[in-house]
């Protein structure tokens, strides 16, 4: 039952990200922008789990998000790149522990997210966007990237601890 509840605990812990972000809870947002909750679960997921689980985790958190989005820009491919760069910086780079790194991370994670889903109204839903979207789209990547960068030391580093004792149980339960 313990292996069994170490396989779904993920996916419960997955769909937290679009419940919170349909959440929105006011007080962790600025002008009615909160946090990018998909960087804030992928950034400690990643680096625990390695590449392949990252870039699937990725994928499927892309689904979920892009099934509440009314807009055709995506965040696929941007969650499976990060997913891919952390879970490669877990396995092959330093151990990463301290509350400013996954604060950097994770701002970087929700800059480039935020750059993607950018690039792509620009590129193909919109002919010649106009300055309020422009400003609009600027202004919302720095505060979201401010917020996720800021709220990354508490969230992430809280589920990074989960996810290294879950780690740690695992490997202790399967020695035993």
């Amino acid at each position: 039952m313990l292996k069994t509840f170490y396989k779904t605990s993920w996916w419960l812990s997955l769909l937290t990200v679009p419940f919170l972000t349909l959440l929105a809870p006011k007080w962790l947002s600025v002008a009615g922008v909160g946090p990018c909750w998909a960087v804030l679960w992928l950034l400690p997921w990643s680096l625990e789990e390695g590449m392949f689980a990252a870039v699937m985790a990725g994928f499927f958190l892309g689904l979920l998000l892009d099934a509440l989005s009314v807009g055709g820009a995506t965040l696929m491919p941007v969650l499976m790149a990060l997913g891919f760069w952390w879970g490669w910086l877990g396995r092959y780079g330093s151990v990463i522990e301290g509350t400013l790194n996954l604060g950097l991370l994770a701002w970087l994670g929700s800059v480039f997210s935020s750059l993607s889903l950018l690039v792509q109204i620009v590129l193909f839903h919109h002919d010649h966007p106009s300055n309020i979207i422009i400003s609009w789209a600027w202004q919302t990547l720095i505060i979201q990237s401010v917020l996720t960068g800021l709220s990354a030391p508490l969230i992430s580093s809280g589920f990074l601890v989960l996810l290294r004792r879950r780690k740690l149980r695992k490997s202790f339960n399967s020695d035993a």
